[in-house]
């Protein structure tokens, strides 16, 4: 009996400490350098490179142009749902064509 409640202390004492350890290795990072206000030489302009695609907003407007024929194509209204589903994602198409235009 006595094995059995030192070997369960054990076990909680370094399940204790690998949680504390690993909470202590998650906390705050230390602040970043502040960066000068001002900066003592002015900087020469860089050339305005074009932006590459957005491969995330990309995917996602797929997405959205997937499910938005998905809905179009459903038999049943759902007591006005699937229209409201459809204004919803026409809105969010034109936000992420929004997006894309900023580049």
């Amino acid at each position: 009996m006595k094995k059995v409640a030192f070997m369960t202390l054990v076990i909680m004492a370094t399940v204790l400490f690998t949680l504390a350890f690993a909470a202590a290795a998650a906390g705050p990072k230390a602040p970043a350098a502040p960066t000068p206000a001002v900066a003592a030489v002015p900087a020469v302009p860089a050339p305005v490179a074009t932006p590459d695609r957005h491969p995330h907003i990309d995917e996602a407007l797929e997405h959205m142009r997937a499910a938005k024929h998905e809905l179009e194509i459903a038999e049943h209204d759902f007591d006005g749902h699937r229209s409201k589903s459809l204004e919803h994602l026409n809105q969010s198409i034109h936000e992420a064509e929004v997006c894309l235009s900023m580049r």
